[in-house]
């Protein structure tokens, strides 16, 4: 299948490739307007087809805080290092920081990852 379309200096030919077919010849239209010296482009418009966004920026950093609160919890349920690695001190490893505010920091995070997911932006 081709598009064709006179022109002031005859026939123009331009293929069309089977990717192109749903376009109907309308990737490149260039319109030409012929003066007494020479033939002048009057207008371009080149069609991209440009990907859309799944997210917004606002989403973006919803997501970017959400992985943070998640980071600072892991980062509290590692806690600190023991003073003599040999001794176990149950003080340290079932701290209230460990076990209670880290745990909620984590599933605080992922409730905000889910929440900028399915937030939708004022503009649209």
């Amino acid at each position: 299948m081709s598009c064709t379309r006179e022109s002031a200096r005859g026939t123009v030919f331009r293929p069309i490739t089977p990717q192109v077919k749903s376009l109907s010849c309308l990737p490149l239209r260039i319109y030409l307007m012929k003066s007494k010296k020479s033939t002048t482009v009057v207008e371009k418009e080149i069609i991209t087809n440009k990907p859309a966004s799944l997210f917004d920026k606002e989403n973006l950093l919803w997501m970017l805080g959400g992985v943070a609160v998640m980071i600072i919890g892991f980062l509290l349920m590692a806690g600190g290092r023991s003073e003599d690695p040999n001794v176990f001190d149950p003080k340290e490893v079932y701290s209230t920081t460990r076990i209670t505010i880290a745990p909620i920091l984590i599933l605080a995070g992922l409730v905000i990852l889910v929440i900028a997911i399915f937030r939708h932006p004022k503009n649209r």
